[in-house]
């Protein structure tokens, strides 16, 4: 199973989802059977670490964010990742217009649709914001991580 974690910029969110999804992953010894990897829609970070902030804030929680920021490729990702996770509804509506023949829509989905706990309805962009910001996401995110490694559970 391949999942691919998209965001905006792919500094804050999608780093943050690949790396705590790889932690869970790691921890139930499942790293041979599921594979993590994050993306923005926009390529003006490509090449670039996790924003510092989102770092530091992972960091505290034990997650290490050490993806390099690249690009959306839909002549690859889409066929490269059995998933893609967007993290808010502007994510979502941009990779639907990547899919133009609306071939993979069934492998689209919201990181909150995996969430348990947490009711917003997608994940915020904390980029602009302050402390509070980073850990909403953060939370947010194991939230639906963990609803995720449960439903691949299942299916596997």
């Amino acid at each position: 199973m391949k999942i691919l974690f998209v965001c905006l910029g792919n500094i804050c969110r999608s780093p943050s989802a690949e790396a705590i999804m790889k932690f869970l992953v790691e921890q139930e010894g499942l790293s041979s059977k599921i594979s993590c990897d994050s993306a923005g829609t926009i390529g003006f970070h490509a090449g670039s670490p996790a924003d510092a902030r989102m770092q530091s804030h992972a960091i505290r929680r034990t997650y290490d964010l050490t993806s390099k920021s690249r690009r959306f490729n839909p002549e690859i990702d889409f066929d490269k990742f059995d998933l893609v996770i967007g993290m808010d509804d502007q994510n979502i509506h941009d990779l639907q217009i990547m899919d133009s023949y609306r071939k993979y829509q069934d492998n689209v989905f919201s990181m909150t649709e995996f969430c348990t706990t947490h009711q917003e309805s997608e994940v915020p962009d904390p980029y602009y914001g302050g402390d509070a910001g980073f850990e909403l996401v953060l939370d947010i995110i194991e939230d639906g991580c963990r609803g995720l490694l449960e439903k691949i559970r299942k299916e596997l």
